[in-house]
Parts: C-alpha cells; structure tokens; sequence
C-alpha cells in the first residue's frame, strides 16, 4: 500500500457545510448521488442538521464527517453553540451567538471551552446515532493558535478519527505547518480551494479544472460548498459574496457535471473515501 500510495493519484472531493440550510442539505444529497462528490461533513449546531443526520444515518454508504463549529460568518443568519451558552461565554457575542470572524474568536475564546463545545459537537453527533468517517473544521477556526490546533488533533485520537490536516490549510489561517504537523501526522499532500478572485473573475471552473489537469501522485483533496441559489441561501448570504450562495450553485454544477468526471478519468485518476484511507493512515503508522 505505501508504494500504491506514492504512485497513485488519489483524490477526496469533499463538500462542507451540511446542516448549514435545507438548500445546502439538498445539493450536497444530489452532488453524493448524482455527481463525484465522496465526502462532505456537518454543522452540529445549525438548524438544518437533523434533516442532513437523518440522511446520513439512511445512507451510510457515504462518507461524512463532523465539520466542527466555532463561528458563524453571515450577516442575519445566525447559530452558536451545542453547549449552554453560560458554559462556553467567551465562544460567543452579547446575543449568545458564535463570533463571525476568526480574529474574534482567537481574541476571545479560551481553551478550556472550546475543547467543551467541540466535544459537545461530536457527542451530539454520536448520541443522535451518527458514524462519522472524519473531523474537520468550519472556515478552519481551529487553526488560529497552536493551543487549539493540538486540541483538534488531541479529539481525533480520543475518538479515534482521523482529522483533515493539510500544510496549506493551515498557512491559510496563520499557523506555520512546519512547527505544527508533526512526522507522523496523516497529512493531505495537496489540496484544492477556491478563493474570491477566482469567483469574482469566473475562474471557478477553470481552477478546479486546472487542479485536476495537474494533480499529483499522493493524497488530494478538493473542497467544495454545494448549494443552490435560490431564496433560502441568497437570505443566508446576504451581502456576503464570498462563498455566497451564486459560488455555492457553481459548485454544485461543476461537480455533478460530466466534463469534470470525463476529467478525472482522463487523467487516471482514483476517487478515495475516507473509510478507504483509514488503512492507508494505519500503514503510514508503521513507517
């Protein structure tokens, strides 16, 4: 499996936010059914979860994990935490609801509750009868300091999942990956995702294109926000292009279209799960 895994071009595309609405709820279910999709993870405290839980629990031959939440970035559409609100009173602002900004929340949160709400998180998910495959994490929040970041990986090994871990992701939020993910992490060699200038200059598809024409030999990952652009989301997003609800209906088209599956074949490409990488994060293990 070691020299499979060093030559073959694996790749996860996996699709966030479940939970977060009934419309995103619905693209991802269509993107799992109909499209390439082969992941995607929930946001335990949003009011939509109980829809996309019942799904997951019906359909257990998809991949999915918990998309651990600590804040929440829309202007109107508000959520916070599975805890009460009086235990973890710095994750929250003067209404009760999670921060929208990452700086918020590293200025405000202290460890000792967010370990409390994220653990909250993934027990809710089990109670309810969940089997998640993975832990991940909303816009990455869990990235912002080393002391949360140990914290995400500290979770996964007591739950025994693995969590998304990637060099890239977490340079994005401002925590240098080298004094950070250790040798034996299980670690995503590259990954694939989008940012504004490509949805403000129509180059979404191209980018994602782009990234399947020249992935590399190792373990990929694209993330993707399907959703459609109807009512439901444009409210949600209101003044908030940047992964608003016009990106998210792209993403939905893109990847349940055949050009991007005739794409991927082309270039020999082979789809993974993450139940299948669980043997492939035990041989790494061994080394």
């Amino acid at each position: 499996m070691k020299d499979e895994f060093k030559q073959t071009k694996f790749l996860v595309i996996h699709a966030d936010d479940a939970g977060l609405s009934h419309s995103q709820n619905s693209a991802i279910i269509e993107s799992l059914e109909k499209g390439l999709v082969n992941s995607y993870s929930i946001m335990i405290p949003c009011p939509w979860f109980y829809e996309i839980g019942k799904y997951a629990k019906a359909n257990s031959q998809f991949d999915y994990g918990i998309h651990l939440t600590l804040t929440c970035e829309w202007e109107n559409y508000k959520f916070g935490p599975v805890s009460p609100v009086e235990d973890v009173k710095s994750l929250v602002d003067k209404n009760g609801y999670f921060f929208k900004t990452r700086d918020e929340l590293k200025k405000f949160a202290n460890e000792k509750e967010v370990k409390k709400e994220l653990k909250a998180q993934i027990e809710k998910a089990l109670n309810y009868g969940l089997n998640p495959t993975h832990i991940d994490s909303h816009m990455y929040s869990v990235g912002i300091n080393k002391e949360f970041f140990n914290l995400y990986k500290e979770l996964g090994q007591f739950y025994n999942l693995p969590v998304l871990l990637n060099n890239e992701l977490l340079e994005m939020v401002g925590l240098n990956a080298k004094e950070n993910i250790n040798k034996n992490d299980f670690v995503f060699d590259n990954i694939c995702i989008a940012n504004y200038k490509h949805f403000t200059n129509n180059r979404l598809k191209n980018y994602y294109l782009d990234f399947i024409e020249n992935v590399k030999s190792g373990l990929n990952i694209i993330l993707i926000h399907p959703a459609f652009n109807d009512p439901e989301m444009k409210a949600i997003t209101i003044n908030h292009p940047n992964f608003g609800s016009e990106w998210r209906q792209i993403d939905f088209e893109i990847f349940t279209s055949q050009e991007i599956k005739s794409k991927i074949e082309k270039n020999n490409i082979q789809l993974i799960t993450w139940k299948e990488l669980t043997s492939i994060r035990t041989e790494k293990r061994k080394e």
